[in-house]
């Protein structure tokens, strides 16, 4: 039975017990609506740990003026009839009041990695990841954490965040779980028309066309970008907003291919920004 928690002190008080029992804990954070994405990172640490903990928080500081938080889908007793389903221990499910109780005075802000992509579309949004990661790592005190692929610029900031700050937690990067015709599942995709997740699809099919033109050689990044907006602009109806090509983890701009490199886009629909992307080397 997973037991959920909404007091922080409480929390921290459980896993600090845990941890003098010498016990492996996997942390999985989400904002909620869960799906199988979310699902398949919670079943990797139920496998790898001895306790799984998993936080729903819709986190204001990553939400911008103009963003979706009073419209982000909170949905508690289906995620936690959800989380059940794959062994979670506990789920971790803190009010605003309870996570900020107080104007935060100390604020994290991140460099150079949060001025490309994402970044640049979000002012401010992965300053608010990293003070909230920051704050549940704390409370949660994981062996191991489990991020989505989905959001790679994500994953690569908190691993920094993880190396510069030092946090006894190793992070998991899992693949991204797609929908039977390639989508990336995601929370917002809820907001699609059925005209709008009909195009959706293309998003990834427009990536595999750039993974193909790679495999055959291709190595200029602005080839590969040119026909990821040709197929986009053919194929939807949403504005893209970014296609771009990086090295990754460092997320430096290339224009010739070489090593690991982070494959990126972003279609705004008229009520679902999405993302997709593909790492290749």
């Amino acid at each position: 039975m997973t037991q959920v928690i909404t007091e922080v002190k409480k929390m921290q008080a459980l896993m600090k017990a845990q941890k003098r029992k010498g016990v492996r804990i996997g942390f999985v954070p989400t904002m909620g609506a869960l799906h199988d994405g979310h699902l398949s990172m919670m079943r990797r640490s139920v496998k790898n740990n001895d306790i799984t903990v998993v936080s729903v928080f819709v986190n204001p500081l990553q939400f911008g003026p103009n963003e979706d938080f009073d419209a982000y889908p909170r949905q508690i007793e289906q995620d936690v009839a959800a989380v059940e389903t794959v062994g979670v221990d506990y789920v971790f499910y803190p009010s605003v009041e309870e996570m900020y109780p107080d104007k935060l005075d100390i604020n994290l802000t991140v460099g150079r990695l949060a001025e490309v992509l994402e970044g640049t579309q979000r002012p401010g949004h992965f300053d608010g990841v990293v003070t909230v990661v920051n704050k549940l790592f704390n409370i949660v005190q994981p062996d191991f954490a489990y991020f989505g692929k989905k959001d790679a610029q994500q994953l690569a900031i908190v691993e920094k965040m993880v190396a510069d700050f030092n946090h006894a937690v190793k992070v998991i990067g899992v693949d991204i779980v797609r929908e039977t015709d390639g989508l990336a599942k995601s929370s917002r995709n809820v907001y699609l028309t059925a005209e709008e997740r009909q195009e959706a699809p293309h998003l990834y099919q427009s990536l595999l066309l750039a993974q193909a033109q790679y495999d055959e050689g291709v190595r200029e990044s602005n080839q590969l970008v040119t026909v990821i907006r040709d197929h986009l602009e053919v194929n939807t109806s949403g504005r893209i907003e970014e296609v771009a090509v990086y090295s990754y983890p460092k997320l430096e701009p290339c224009e010739m291919i070489s090593g690991r490199v982070f494959i990126s886009l972003a279609v705004k629909f008229s009520k679902a920004r999405l993302i997709d992307n593909i790492i290749i080397e």
